[in-house]
């Protein structure tokens, strides 16, 4: 290890490149980072410590920036427990850059995440009935509602985010007219080349929306208000509103959002059985732990099923 003699603050471009060239990180996530490290450069320019180097951030350091975020004030609110620990990753993450690089520093787990905020995460989902509401919703014997209902199907069916939907382009869907199901590779997340599954019901959906198409549009998915001459693709704020009124009129949790249609495909595939490997494949997941937020489904499934068949009814008799 060596100790180096720039400060940290200098250290932030060279750690914001290395989440681009060698973690693969995307985009948004080099602008969190960059903000949230932000935070740390505030509380160490009050301490007179802006020119803190690698090697001389102590433990006691670590401590008075965790009671500034616990104490820290925003719009008369403090921070929440898990917007505390958005900017402690990011702190953590330049110290796990330090050591790749043979920097002289604290070890990352010197960090410590508030405990709330290690909590397992309640994943929000529509169970099957609701579902089947909210596909229904559209009115499909206008364009738009044609074209709104092969979104929600197309969401459902495959579990693509948001940004990976309005991405789709109309030529990806050339080879469908004779296929009863289909596979398409796309580039998620992180750069993550993966393939995502249109069911034969989302796929006949899409082939009836498709013949509406008299355009020379690019966007799989466009904006029929909008001038021709101009692409009119969809943007990602577009489809949020367009689930939105399909779950106002199909009366599901108006809370709702295109993330949601992803968590209840996750969900959906466990209760039937599906491991949680091959779920993280279908949902383009980097690290396992990511998917293990499903796990809610399958602990109630287990606890439920233990509570009928093994609760000790017969031993009181």
């Amino acid at each position: 290890m060596k100790e180096s003699n720039i400060p940290i603050l200098k250290h932030i471009p060279d750690f914001l490149d290395y989440c681009e060239v060698e973690r693969g990180l995307s985009s948004k996530t080099q602008e969190n980072y960059s903000r949230y490290l932000k935070k740390f450069e505030v509380w160490l320019k009050s301490k007179g410590k802006e020119g803190l180097l690698p090697h001389q951030l102590t433990a006691d350091d670590i401590w008075n920036y965790r009671l500034y975020l616990s104490r820290y004030q925003s719009k008369d609110k403090p921070l929440a427990k898990t917007t505390q620990n958005y900017y402690l990753i990011a702190l953590r993450s330049i110290l796990s850059y330090f050591l790749v690089k043979d920097v002289t520093s604290l070890p990352p787990d010197k960090v410590a995440l508030p405990k709330d905020a290690n909590k397992e995460k309640t994943v929000k989902f529509l169970n099957l009935d609701q579902i089947k509401k909210l596909l229904n919703a559209p009115e499909t014997t206008h364009p738009t509602g044609l074209r709104d209902k092969a979104i929600i199907e197309a969401l459902f069916s495959t579990g693509l985010r948001i940004a990976e939907l309005v991405a789709l382009n109309k030529e990806q869907f050339d080879s469908i007219w004779d296929k009863q199901d289909f596979e398409l590779g796309i580039i998620g997340k992180g750069e993550q080349p993966r393939t995502v599954y249109f069911s034969e019901r989302a796929l006949e959906w899409l082939k009836k929306y498709l013949k509406t198409r008299k355009d020379n549009q690019k966007a799989l998915f466009i904006n029929f208000r909008g001038r021709t001459k101009e692409e009119n693709r969809l943007t990602p704020r577009s489809i949020e509103r367009i689930i939105k009124k399909y779950s106002v009129l199909s009366g599901i949790p108006i809370t709702t959002t295109p993330h949601t249609i992803r968590h209840s495909y996750a969900t959906d595939l466990l209760t039937q059985g599906v491991d949680l490997r091959t779920i993280q494949e279908f949902l383009g997941h980097k690290n396992i732990v990511t998917t293990q937020i499903y796990t809610h489904v399958t602990n109630k499934r287990l606890r439920d099923i233990h509570r009928k068949f093994h609760g000790g009814k017969e031993l009181n008799k």
